[in-house]
Formats: structure tokens, sequence, C-alpha cells
């Protein structure tokens, strides 16, 4: 067996390490003047609006590096903070990655890691313009910052929803969340016989919705396309029910969400089934789908039946209505927020 190459980081150095992993990245944007290289980034927006999101990943919190490979992880950090740009209405134009890992990680790791970066980066027409790097006691910690860019007149925040708005979707929800489900079983059972065979069942596109998800430009193109600007905005990372908590909060009003219409894949419905766990929990409570939540006015909706990979599930209500789930057998049940708890 051929031996795997391992070299410690301290054999580079912090800035030797910077210069090794991003070598490769090079600028895209005319918005970037200056990148990785410098005391700062240097960006020219042009009189657009600057958007900006952060997202902070942990091991051990927020990540599982015993099924995790790290281009795919590289691949999901950046994925994670350009879906809030898009929940903006905005276009990503730079990213900044920093870093924290311990003497575990040799620099072959590294290089994984951000080539799956670099995979998102040029996934979506993002440049890499800094970062930082130091060392950590307990394990890996990323941080990474997206810029985004939009007028003014088309940003769109949580906040606008009205009442006898409907609700909308993108995609199909609850497969990442059963994706993790399978890996986490099958963690759990080499960790009590490291013999036993993984057997992921095949399970190509629940897994790789959780492992290396997608984000939703198209579904901002279709918005210029159709000429529809939402009322309201938001990226599903925590789950459907939070996040129609989010907007209503925000918006001061009630929503209605009809189980009938939400959007799970079969592969999700089944697998759900096999793990004893209701189809519609896992889209409400799952998470990390990184489709895009909007609300649109009721004069749009010819409009929005034309964009691909929509579908209305719902609508704006008083604030006295509540926040509510229609059964497929016409009960009302109350949403609560079951997702994802950093504390």
């Amino acid at each position: 067996m051929e031996e795997i190459k391992r070299t410690e980081i301290s054999v580079l150095g912090e800035f030797s390490l910077i210069d090794r992993l991003t070598k490769n990245f090079k600028l895209k944007n005319r918005s970037s003047i200056k990148g990785v290289g410098d005391d700062a980034a240097v960006l020219d927006h042009e009189g657009y609006r600057t958007i900006v999101s952060t997202d902070l990943l942990v091991e051990g919190i927020h990540f599982d590096l015993s099924y995790f490979p790290l281009r795919h992880l590289g691949f999901k950090s950046v994925i994670a903070n350009l879906s809030d740009i898009y929940a903006m209405n905005a276009t990503p134009k730079q990213i900044t990655v920093s870093i924290a890992l311990s003497n575990r990680f040799p620099v072959e790791a590294m290089d994984e890691l951000y080539f799956g970066i670099q995979t998102a980066c040029e996934a979506y027409n993002v440049d890499l313009v800094g970062g930082d790097t130091t060392s950590s006691r307990s394990g890996l910690i990323i941080s990474i910052t997206a810029l985004g860019i939009a007028p003014e007149k088309d940003i769109v925040y949580r906040s606008g929803a009205g009442i006898g708005d409907l609700i909308c979707v993108s995609g199909d929800l609850g497969a990442s969340y059963l994706g993790l489900q399978i890996l986490e079983r099958e963690r759990r059972l080499q960790e009590e016989n490291p013999e036993i065979q993984i057997d992921l069942e095949d399970q190509k596109y629940i897994i790789g919705r959780f492992l290396k998800p997608e984000t939703r430009p198209d579904i901002i193109e279709a918005f210029k396309d159709q000429g529809i600007k939402p009322t309201s905005m938001i990226d599903i990372s925590d789950g459907l029910a939070s996040e129609i908590m989010h907007i209503c909060k925000n918006s001061g009003t009630g929503a209605v969400i009809y189980e009938k219409e939400v959007p799970i894949a079969i592969e999700t419905q089944q697998m759900a089934i096999k793990f004893n766990i209701d189809p519609i929990t896992a889209a409400l409570s799952g998470g990390e789908d990184y489709e895009l939540l909007f609300t649109i006015q009721p004069e749009d909706l010819d409009k929005v039946k034309l964009i691909y990979d929509v579908k209305i599930i719902g609508v704006i209500k008083d604030p006295e209505y509540g926040i509510n789930l229609m059964s497929s057998g016409g009960k009302i049940h109350e949403i609560t927020a079951q997702g994802w708890r950093h504390f």
C-alpha cells in the first residue's frame, strides 16, 4: 500500500501555508481590485449596496470528520454563506476564509479543504479575497464571510410579508436531515463494531443533499426574468418551521402552511418512514436544505408559476391567527421551531 504523504503545518509556517492554499484562486469579478496578499482586500462595488454574511463552523458541533470529507466540508462551508446572500435577493461576489486547526491536520488535509472551497468559488463565480489561519487546541474551526451586492431597490428583507401574501419555497425539503441520519447511524454502528461494513443504502440523493448541498442563484435570476420582487425572503438553514417563524416575527404576521403542498422528495419520504420519522417533521425541523423560502403578492401568482422548481405552500395571515400547519386531513397544528439550537 502506498504511504500517504503527510506534511506538518509547522514545516511551512502560516504565510507559506496561505500562499500554498490560495495560489490557484484567480480573481474573476471586476469589483475585486485586490485579493489575498496585502493587509486587506480592496473592493469596488460601483454604487451598489454591499451585503455581508458570516458563518462559524466548529468541529464536533457543526460537522463530524469521521464521515465528512474535507473537500465536501470546504464546499458546504461556502454554500452556507452564499445562500444567505441570495436570500437577500443579492449576488455574492467575494468571500474571506479563516481557519483554526490543531496539529493533527497535515498540509495535505488543508489542500483538500481548500479544493472544496475553490470548487464552490468557481461554481458560483465568487472570489476568495482574504482570511486568516491560526492554531487550535480542539480540532478544526472554519469562519467564512461572504460579500454580495444588489441595487438598494432589489434588496429583500425578512420583514416585508403582508397579510394575504403567498408563501413559496424552492426545491424540496428534509433530504439533508435524512442524509445526516444515515451517516450518524453508520458512525454509531462502526463505533460499536469497527469491522462492520458501512451501508449507505445507495442513497446518493439525500446523502449528497447533506454533504454537498447547492444553493439557488437560479431562483434569483428567475425573479429578474419574471419581474418579481419577493415581499420577504430567507434561506432554509434551520428548517422550514424556524424560517417561517422568523419571517412572521419580523413582519408582524401569522401564517398557514399546507402540509400537502410542502415539497418532499420520494427518497426523503421513504427514508423518513424507515427511521420512524414523519416526513413533514423532517421538512419542518431538519434544516440545511439551503432552499429559499419567500413570499409574494397575490398578483404575482401567474408569474411565480412560471419559475421552475418553486411551489406555493401557504398564505401569510393576520398575527392573531398564529403560525400553523394545516395537515393533509384538514386539522390545524401550531408550528414550533425544533431545528438546530446552538446553545
